[in-house]
């Protein structure tokens, strides 16, 4: 059929990539692979998990958790100072080098001030929390604090995964991320209900913490003694200032990034009960198994993005952006045609009040899809040291998205949000691509590389 020839196209490059050891992209193309298998699993595993906390917790606990771990996933991902993005950047390139002083003192500066970055973050939203204690809904305030404890490892796993990705460990850089931690949550949970604990929201904001710290410690262990056979020891360099500078824009990515998509969650709490915030937030986890092909291809391109560019090699990077945008796409397109057909289903698991966020589904597939026509651009200009632009393109972004929603959510409730949150995506992949073609001359958009096979700009 017609119709299937884009996903046949696909899988024939990557498996070509996979048969041709000669192609420069196949480690890339089996990391997307890996990267993709453990995305499917894992969002499989958080689907159900979320499944099961909803059924145990009831709509109104679980969308008071919702929020709170939104929150921690938005800060998680500031607290790491940028360092969880620049290791794909810093790690390839000083390996490719053969600069181990400076990776030595990368890998531990690195983790060490997503650490104490994220602690001192920790200790100031659990002041603000309780100084505005009057202003916060007081359902809201303990788990809260309870989950802000685990914020020191989230971020600091942010970072354990960046370097993983580096050496083209999927296993070791995503199974701790999406498999094992809501996998643990989930454990925690039930045994904490074993022993005679509630099913409420601070329950599982305990569960939350548990797993975090457990999880990210195991992690750290596993990774170091996989770095014991690739990073000989010796002198530490540490050069915290160009570190700094190349990180800090892609904290601006990356924070704003986070920002546009957990925003709509947490400005529906600011109108809308538990109640209504839950079920926002079982469409958008709904759709979180479309998204996952957008970041499965996004964490296994940058660092190869960083290696062209390192190389000056402008013909690979442009064949190269091209397949990733390939790659992502095509199967976000199908994937998201399936989800919209079977979300009636999926979301009468989380209840009988759930089904009415069907509407929310088919309208926040329309900004999912539209990231996904120009791939992981973003990754793109982060690599190329175009991270400064790409900071300022979120940052306006962001500032349309929460505008869109302060708008639209009081008239249109659920729905304001939902579409809000789209025109500011599309707003976002237009931007994206045009910056990433006047300063690479590369077209990362679907529709042009269909018609211009290598990638570069017309």
């Amino acid at each position: 059929m017609p119709a299937l020839r884009p996903v046949a196209d696909v899988l024939n490059q990557i498996l070509g990539a996979l048969r041709d050891p000669a192609d420069g992209s196949g480690g890339a193309s089996r990391m997307a692979l890996s990267t993709f298998a453990i995305r499917v699993g894992g969002a499989a595993l958080a689907y159900v998990s979320q499944i099961i906390l909803a059924r145990l917790m009831g709509a109104h606990d679980y969308g008071i958790f919702s929020v709170a771990w939104t929150w921690i996933v938005v800060l998680g991902v500031m607290a790491c100072f940028g360092f969880s993005s620049s290791t794909t950047r810093f790690v390839p390139e000083y390996s490719e080098t053969g600069d181990f002083d400076r990776l030595r003192g990368f890998l531990l500066a690195s983790r060490t001030i997503a650490f104490l970055g994220a602690s001192l973050v920790t200790g100031a939203a659990i002041a603000v929390v309780f100084l505005l204690h009057s202003m916060i809904d007081s359902q809201y305030t303990l788990p809260m604090v309870v989950v802000l404890l685990a914020l020191p490892m989230f971020a600091f796993g942010g970072v354990l995964d960046g370097i993983a990705r580096s050496y083209d460990w999927p296993w070791l850089a995503m199974l701790p991320t999406y498999i094992w931690r809501p996998g643990a949550i989930l454990v925690f949970l039930l045994f904490f209900l074993l022993i005679g604990q509630p099913a409420t929201a601070l329950t599982a904001a305990f569960a939350a913490l548990a797993a975090t710290w457990a999880i990210a410690i195991y992690q750290q262990i596993k990774l170091n003694g996989r770095l014991a056979s690739k990073v000989p020891k010796g002198p530490r360099r540490l050069e915290l200032r160009t570190w700094f500078a190349i990180s800090m824009p892609m904290l601006m990515v990356e924070g704003f990034f986070q920002l546009i998509t957990s925003a709509d969650v947490i400005m529906v709490s600011f109108w809308r009960d538990p109640d209504e915030v839950a079920v926002y937030f079982a469409a958008s986890k709904t759709l979180a198994l479309v998204h996952f092909v957008y970041f499965a291809v996004r964490a296994a391109s940058a660092h190869r993005f960083s290696r062209f560019v390192t190389t000056n090699d402008r013909e690979g990077l442009a064949a190269y952006v091209h397949k990733a945008t390939t790659w992502t796409f095509w199967p976000s397109l199908a994937t998201g045609l399936a989800v919209l057909v079977a979300a009636p289903l999926l979301l009468s698991l989380f209840g009988k009040d759930f089904t009415s966020g069907m509407p929310l589904i088919a309208v926040l597939l329309v900004g999912i899809l539209a990231r996904a026509s120009v791939g992981p651009v973003d990754a793109l200009l982060n690599m190329s040291g175009n991270q400064k632009s790409c900071a300022v393109i979120y940052a306006a972004t962001f500032a349309v998205n929460v505008g869109l929603n302060v708008i639209l959510i009081p008239h249109l409730g659920l729905m304001g949000a939902a579409l809000g949150t789209s025109l500011a995506i599309m707003f976002e992949a237009t931007c994206l691509t045009v910056s990433a073609r006047r300063t690479l001359g590369v077209q990362t958009f679907i529709l042009p590389l269909l018609l211009n096979r290598k990638g570069m700009a017309a």
